[in-house]
């Protein structure tokens, strides 16, 4: 199952005031999809459902995700890491080449590490967030229930997830009580009482406090920091589970190019994702600061929030699209007609060479100077070519049709052209995680 097939787009929001319907709302206004921006909305998803969705993923690649295990100490020299755990209190050596430590904002990574977490906790405020079934409620929509507009923090907001009349629940909670299904319900009861909801099916239930830490680095030695083991942020606006889905996609094609001998790549993880995190801590904190306030604006969330936008570019770079830029999609067809996107071609663990026809020089020597000139990183898991050619090009390009990894697609609209400001003869080298690499 994917995410989109298991995903949903924002609600209308359905506020009710003191107890009286109060009108509709939306988060955001919905964005028409694009050629290059094939899905320009936010996308609901349960954490629990996500997490399964990963699991399910590694299991079909032979990886067995293994709960009841903990870190507690951590060792490396210029070889390889060693770390001692303790699964079901038995404890165990393993030796690697590499660590991650994907562990969260308590990590024992991090702490073992001695890497201080910059920032601040502030216990005066604490949210409830957790998702549960509703049947009373009309499925396709949200809810706030709240004194006024200008108090949201004196109510509860019910976000539809996915299947079965779930939604997830979160609210101010002002006392110690217990994260469980009980406490939700007497919310439920005491803010929202005309609406006589009935919760049942808790599946996932947390207490976050705004801990709000940027880890001072991402790196030492051979271990990494990724998630929230990296940057904790509030939870308006999104950001935190997909910035670190992020980190991993960034890490995870850089530690296969290290394994297959090529380090360098590994140098530019910190640089290019803890610049990214800093960012979007600093929105969702002031997305947070605003329900705090009481803004009335403080349930809408705009185009930074998508994510869209980041680029690992260097500041003195200029141009429409340079590398670090995300790479755009395009429609294309092959040359029966068949239509393929740039997207389902990127994806998978590969680099991608777009080769804008008519390209000079056969694929094999660029992709071998490529790999002359320092910047093998990005072939360690495969380069597929793909020449793209005008519709009104002639058919007898520069591909060369005996390399399976090669493919000729045809720019009908012209809108690969026009999304990566081609001209004939350019090429572009995508990254396994979707940015530009290099241009030429």
């Amino acid at each position: 199952m994917s995410v989109i097939f298991a995903g949903r787009e924002l609600p209308v929001m359905r506020a009710y005031f003191a107890g009286i319907f109060a009108g509709e709302l939306r988060m955001a206004e919905p964005v028409e999809p694009t050629p290059d921006v094939p899905y320009p909305n936010a996308w609901v998803l349960g954490q629990s459902d996500t997490e399964a969705i990963l699991r399910a993923r590694l299991a079909e690649l032979g990886v067995r995700v293994e709960f009841g295990t903990a870190l507690v100490d951590v060792t490396q020299d210029d070889t390889g890491v060693t770390v001692t755990l303790h699964r079901d209190g038995t404890p165990e050596t393993v030796r690697a080449s590499y660590l991650v430590g994907a562990d969260g904002g308590a990590s024992a990574v991090r702490k073992r590490l001695g890497i201080a977490f910059d920032g601040s906790t502030d216990d005066s405020i604490k949210m409830l967030l957790g998702d549960v079934r509703a049947d009373a409620l009309d499925h396709d929509y949200g809810y706030w229930f709240a004194a006024a507009a200008d108090q949201p923090m004196t109510g509860f907001a019910l976000s539809p997830l996915p299947g079965a009349r779930r939604f997830q629940f979160a609210a101010p909670l002002a006392d110690d009580r217990s994260p469980d299904l009980a406490t939700l319900q007497d919310l439920a009861d005491r803010h929202g009482p005309e609406a006589g909801l009935l919760l049942s099916d808790l599946s996932w239930i947390t207490v976050w406090r705004p801990n709000i830490r940027l880890a001072q680095r991402f790196r030492d030695g051979r271990v990494f920091l990724a998630g929230d083991a990296a940057h904790v942020h509030p939870p308006t606006g999104g950001q935190g589970l997909n910035t670190g889905v992020q980190d991993a996609y960034n890490l995870g094609w850089k530690l296969a190019a290290a394994l297959g001998g090529d380090p360098a790549p590994l140098d530019t993880y910190e640089p290019e994702r803890r610049t990214v995190a800093a960012r979007i801590l600093g929105l969702s904190t002031e997305l947070l600061d605003k329900l705090v306030d009481g803004d009335e604006d403080a349930m809408r969330r705009g185009p930074e929030t998508r994510q869209l936008g980041i680029t690992y570019r260097s500041p003195t770079d200029h141009g429409p699209l340079v590398a670090g830029d995300r790479a755009p999609d395009a429609l294309l067809h092959d040359e029966v007609g068949r239509p393929l996107r740039l997207f389902d071609l990127f994806r998978g663990p590969h680099a991608t060479l777009l080769r804008f026809a008519p390209a000079t020089g056969a694929p094999d020597a660029e992709l071998s100077a490529l790999a002359a000139s320092g910047r093998a990183g990005y072939a360690h898991s495969g380069i597929r070519t793909v020449d793209i050619r005008r519709v009104d090009a002639p058919t007898n390009g520069s591909a060369d049709t005996d390399r399976p990894a090669c493919t000729t697609l045809v720019d009908t609209d012209g809108h690969a052209f026009t999304a990566y400001a081609a001209v004939p003869g350019n090429h572009v080298l995508i990254r396994p995680d979707g940015h530009l690499a290099y241009r030429w």
